[in-house]
């Protein structure tokens, strides 16, 4: 067994991953990136959807809610065992399955849009993935996806703070390294200190790549970029949640949508 292999990695993580979220210690989450996504996202009432990386299936479902058909993989079973559980108790009509990001399990022209809730940046190949979120949509569809934003979280990022905890500034390092799988470990930064005594952190694989990787591997993959999204806490959201009082200061998540050109004549 691989134990840097992203797809290990995850599975080892799906179990405590879940309980974590389910219990809310993921309030960049919760508070910012999810809504902020959402906010983004065209209408969707209607349409065929794909969630790449859908974890226990939380952004899902509320893409279900708002209309949507929906599929949805992962690569970590366990987290397909959660999601396809709660859609068992309360259904929303969403097909889920075990299955790799970078080789999807559909046919060309099967959905009218993909998303990928910060899961693209976990995978070892962008370009790949981005090629297969491209090959199964259909023309004109799009893809909106959210990852760690390459300028702001490169391989070395620190927080720093005044005396009274208020954030000052982001100091970054590494940007332009090479930092292909390493492993990092964490927990929620709002996991209480009790709970961490109990269980192991987070094993997560870092791919990073730089901003103008990115640009590149999305133009490659036959997309047009349509949208930019930076999201930054109001500054009633940091006081109330003052573990997202950063992105205040700079950006913590980019949020791409990219569009499949529609075919000529269209």
């Amino acid at each position: 067994m691989d134990l840097t292999d992203p797809a290990t990695l995850w599975e080892a993580n799906a179990e405590t991953w879940t309980n974590h979220v389910r219990a809310g210690f993921d309030v960049y989450r919760d508070t910012l990136n999810t809504p902020a996504f959402l906010a983004m996202l065209p209408p969707v009432r209607g349409l065929a959807g794909l969630d790449i990386g859908c974890g226990e299936g939380t952004n899902t479902r509320q893409l279900a809610r708002r209309g949507a058909r929906m599929s949805a993989i992962d690569i970590a079973p366990t987290f397909i065992r959660y999601a396809q559980a709660t859609e068992d108790a309360d259904p929303l009509g969403i097909t889920y399955q075990v299955a790799d990001g970078m080789t999807l399990p559909f046919s060309p022209d099967s959905f009218d849009f993909a998303t990928a809730f910060m899961s693209l940046m976990d995978m070892s190949d962008h370009t790949r993935a981005l090629q297969e979120a491209h090959r199964v949509l259909r023309d004109g569809g799009f893809l909106q996806f959210s990852i760690l934003h390459p300028c702001f979280v490169p391989p070395y990022r620190k927080v720093l703070r005044e005396a009274d905890g208020a954030v000052r500034a982001i100091e970054i390092g590494g940007y332009f390294d090479s930092d292909q799988g390493k492993v990092e470990t964490w927990w929620f930064s709002t996991l209480p200190a009790e709970e961490r005594q109990h269980v192991a952190p987070f094993r997560v694989p870092r791919f990073h790549r730089t901003l103008s990787a990115w640009v590149q591997s999305i133009c490659n993959a036959g997309f047009s970029i349509e949208q930019l999204s930076e999201p930054c806490a109001t500054a009633e959201q940091a006081a109330a949640e003052p573990v997202i009082a950063d992105t205040r200061i700079a950006p913590l998540f980019l949020h791409i949508r990219a569009r499949k050109p529609a075919a000529a004549g269209l």
